[in-house]
């Protein structure tokens, strides 16, 4: 029987895999330097949970588990919401990073997957854009620590969309619905878009609402024309002064030449309230999408029971993140953590073998041992297949001299050395 994985997955081999650490590892250290505490929410929550404020394209996309009543979260912001809304008294703000997993039933592509990994970073009871700015921050931080620094932070502001949309002739009850349209852009292109607000009955507003998202570019560059276009109309102007005060604070930052004003940014989830963003890689991103994304949800924490509570948050997605280095060539090209081999000559002396492999061991060096009773040349050809650097050779010989021989697998040099200078070559590789 031919057992395949499932589509829209992937397997993790240990040279895969090291390179995903390599990414989380790097945005664990950042999140911790900017103040976040890691927390974790379970995989599976209610039913009634991830459908309440999620929309109805990603309702579509969560796995429903038999019964009924639960699901395998699509998000880290649901759960989190939940703990909040749960436990009043945490101290604000609340400053979280969670890297873990999540899952959409969707149509597998380039850059998207059915299980994913993603690294949240949120900030809970900060009313302000200070809030928002930090946690863009955090994560232009993230991408530099990876040697990502030619990025565009894309923003916008569901109050400008909400106002866009009222200058198209669109009901406020219908915002939502033409938001989750908008939203496909990069997807479906801008006649996708347009014949999908058309077959929803958006023709009159059609024309008018393309017009006004085409407004994009650097915020200083477009600031006037963006201004002009909501000219008027309250909420709009509301939702471009949040946007202006996070380009102030972005420049102490020193991320605001990043920021590219866009009006056709809508995010597709139905939580957003306040500013809302998206962080690409140039020249790489539209292939795969943003790596980053995020925004405001002040009144998701107050629908699952919790007091009204501002919220803000980004999520980078750290498997297109992955992709992205490996274009880049900026991950580990080692295919093991094992530092070295250590290879028994003969059955005589693999009990000594096994002492020094625990010797190194205790000294923080990574060793491992022959387990199957193979020949020397078995032994350094598994090393060597296996990508461990260096194999420590023990001889008869070699115990009665005190030295120890250690090969280079990848020079193919060997010398004799004491344990100390062993230690000191092993450490510094």
């Amino acid at each position: 029987m031919e057992v395949k994985r499932a589509r829209g997955t992937k397997d993790l081999l240990p040279e895969e895999a090291i390179k995903y650490r390599f990414v989380i590892d790097n945005l664990r250290k950042v999140f911790e330097n900017f103040g976040f505490d890691e927390a974790e929410t379970p995989a599976i929550e209610t039913w009634r949970l991830l459908t309440a404020k999620c929309g109805d394209e990603v309702m579509k996309q969560i796995f429903k588990i038999e019964g009924g009543e639960l699901g395998l979260r699509f998000d880290l912001t649901m759960g989190l919401a939940r703990v909040v809304a749960s436990n009043p008294t945490l101290p604000k703000p609340y400053k979280r990073y969670c890297i873990s997993k999540a899952w959409r039933h969707e149509e597998p592509q380039s850059g998207r997957l059915r299980e994913f990994w993603q690294a949240d970073a949120d900030i809970v009871g900060v009313p302000s854009m200070e809030a928002d700015a930090e946690v863009l921050a955090v994560a232009v931080d993230a991408l530099k620590s990876l040697g990502l620094e030619k990025i565009n932070v894309r923003i916008n502001n569901r109050k400008i969309l909400e106002a866009l949309l009222q200058i198209s002739g669109i009901s406020s009850s219908r915002f939502l619905e033409a938001c989750r349209i908008i939203d496909k852009l990069d997807k479906i292109g801008l006649e996708g878009v347009r014949l999908e607000l058309k077959t929803k009955g958006f023709n009159d507003a059609c024309e008018k609402i393309l017009s006004l998202i085409s407004i994009k570019g650097r915020f200083d560059r477009v600031e006037d024309e963006a201004l002009r276009a909501i000219e008027g109309v309250d909420i709009g102007l509301e939702g471009f002064k949040e946007v202006a005060m996070i380009y102030d604070l972005a420049k102490d930052y020193g991320y605001a030449e990043k920021i590219i004003l866009d009006y056709s940014l809508a995010r597709g989830l139905d939580y957003y309230t306040g500013p809302i963003f998206e962080i690409e890689v140039e020249g790489i991103s539209g292939k795969l999408g943003s790596v980053a994304g995020g925004g405001r949800y002040d009144k998701l924490i107050e629908l699952l029971g919790g007091p009204p509570t501002p919220a803000t948050g980004i999520s980078l997605g750290v498997d297109r993140l992955v992709e992205v280095l490996k274009v880049e060539g900026k991950l580990p090209s080692i295919k093991t953590k094992t530092k070295v081999f250590v290879a028994a000559v003969n059955d005589e002396v693999r009990r000594e073998a096994l002492k020094l492999a625990l010797r190194l061991r205790q000294h923080g060096i990574s060793a491992e041992v022959d387990l199957m009773s193979r020949k020397l040349d078995r032994q350094l050809k598994y090393a060597d297949a296996k990508g461990v650097p260096y194999s420590v050779i023990v001889g008869k010989r070699e115990l009665e001299s005190g030295l120890f021989k250690l090969r280079d697998m990848i020079k193919r040099e060997e010398s004799l050395l004491s344990f100390e200078e062993l230690l000191r070559v092993l450490r510094g590789a």
